[in-house]
């Protein structure tokens, strides 16, 4: 008989490609993982693993394993969902991420409400990126993520994930009191092809957006400073040190010498939760939805 938590490490390694990685996904040490999978070795009786370089690799047998294991610990996750929904109880351990933005403007009423009505639920969550947060709902270390994309960007959803729409966000852009366009009703992207852009990381989802959108204009960016969260960005601006695009969702309260001017393009962003198809019934994921659209109805 395999033994399941076994089959969890495999999957885990699988997954992350790494003993580390599969140690870090499971909350246990690195030798943990490697006794388990020794373990799993004895009881098959073949090589599963087998040396790369300073790593390890999986061999034809521990790839096929794997998959099984995928698709066991798959119907145990729809199995866990259905026995869920039938009892009809919020109860359990949730565990959900979000971008810095929805972390900081969802969280604190959307959580404080699921206290409130489903006690006997605890919820975890932890701030990540769009991409990081899709992919721990495909490994299994999170049950649902808050994403999002943009109007003219969106975000591609892998097979076998379920979204729900949570709000859309007006972004204005943030200039500096003093800025010649501050006092203006609205501005139109290509009257600050000559400002600074205080931007996200390289690589990210939204600096990939924000580089698109401006070039999509005839604007080759100039891209002066970059901070992962909107209140960091914020204080670059307020020090007169660029613009920024400031999203509604999390920007207040407003940093002094700091003015927010609609865009002529009316740019927005899509924000939605997502989790997997196949614990789609479980009633600790409807009750964590609806707390996350009802704290974006309560902020308007």
């Amino acid at each position: 008989m395999l033994n399941l938590e076994r089959l969890r490490t495999l999957d885990a390694l699988a997954r992350h490609g790494s003993v580390s990685g599969a140690a870090e996904a499971l909350h246990v040490t690195t030798s943990a993982v490697s006794q388990q999978l020794g373990k799993l070795e004895r009881e098959v009786s073949q090589q599963l693993l087998a040396k790369n370089g300073r790593g390890v690799r999986l061999t034809d047998a521990g790839r096929l394993l794997a998959q099984h294991a995928a698709r066991i610990l798959s119907q145990i996750e729809l199995a866990q969902s259905d026995l869920e929904a039938h009892r009809g109880q919020v109860v359990g351990e949730l565990r959900l991420s979000a971008f810095p933005t929805a972390a900081r403007g969802l969280f604190p009423l959307a959580l404080s409400a699921l206290r409130a009505e489903h006690p006997g639920l605890r919820v975890r969550s932890r701030e990540l990126e769009p991409e990081r947060g899709i992919a721990g709902v495909i490994r299994g270390d999170l049950d649902l993520a808050v994403v999002l994309d943009w109007y003219n960007k969106p975000m591609p959803l892998p097979d076998g994930l379920v979204k729900a729409s949570v709000l859309d966000d007006p972004a204005d852009v943030a200039l500096p009191s003093g800025h010649p366009l501050a006092g203006r009703d609205e501005v139109d992207l290509g009257e600050l092809a000559e400002d600074e852009w205080i931007t996200w990381g390289e690589g990210e989802f939204c600096h990939e957006w924000l580089m698109l959108t401006l070039r999509s204009r005839g604007i080759e960016p100039i891209v002066g400073h970059r901070a992962a969260e909107t209140h960091t960005q914020l204080g670059l601006v307020q020090a007169g040190l660029g613009v920024c695009i400031a999203p509604l969702l999390g920007r207040h309260p407003m940093p002094d010498g700091v003015v927010t001017v609609p865009l002529k393009q009316r740019v927005r962003r899509h924000v939605y939760v997502v989790w997997r198809a196949d614990a789609d019934r479980r009633p600790s994921i409807r009750a964590a939805v609806g707390a996350l659209q009802d704290a974006a109805r309560k902020l308007g």
